[in-house]
């Protein structure tokens, strides 16, 4: 049986749409990718008040730039990430949502961050200086396996103490991530 989400997923199209419900019984609102419209931004704001609303957009640059549009008219909605090796086809194609398991989609979206409204850093940037996550020679590779342990997606070095802070991640979350991720072999 597949799990009901309650919230409205925000998606990039009808591929997404289609997959998401083989995962999941929910109801989707569909972006049509980069070409986000008033009227959707409008139905999302709708959507956000009465149901809430999941971001669940591909990890790739125009994805990061919808959940941008939205997170910025839209300050409350739920966050939903999958790593690009999930969303890699099995032949050829484009990166996304469309090609995870079903497995890997009903994990992202157990794994849900609230956006937090507090607008202080959480984690000091000279907690990731000093944490190697940015101005250091392997800071973009950590970054990348930090957004993946914490699925919250890739960020550059300036954007990743404003995304912790977004998704109210400690610095503790984040020294036991970096951890992990040592014990892993994977941040060094």
């Amino acid at each position: 049986m597949k799990p009901k989400i309650k919230e409205v997923i925000v998606v990039e199209g009808k591929s997404d749409t289609l997959k998401i419900q083989q995962a999941v019984e929910a109801d989707t609102i569909e972006t049509q990718g980069l070409a986000l419209m008033e009227e959707t931004l409008e139905l999302i704001e709708h959507a956000q008040e009465t149901r809430g609303v999941i971001v669940f957009t591909d990890p790739d640059y125009p994805g990061e730039t919808i959940r941008k549009w939205i997170t910025a008219r839209v300050p409350d909605v739920k966050h939903a990430f999958i790593i690009p090796d999930e969303g890699v086809p099995k032949f050829k194609g484009t990166l996304g949502i469309e090609h995870a398991s079903n497995e890997t989609i009903r994990e992202a979206l157990q794994g849900l961050y609230s956006i937090s409204s507090d607008s202080e850093p959480i984690v000091s940037s000279e907690f990731l200086r000093e944490a190697g996550l940015s101005g250091g020679k392997n800071s973009k590779e950590m970054r990348i396996r930090l957004g993946e342990k914490l699925r919250i997606g890739y960020t550059n070095g300036k954007q990743l103490q404003k995304r912790l802070t977004m998704f109210g991640i400690s610095k503790e979350e984040v020294e036991q991530a970096l951890q992990e991720m040592k014990e892993e072999g994977t941040n060094e």
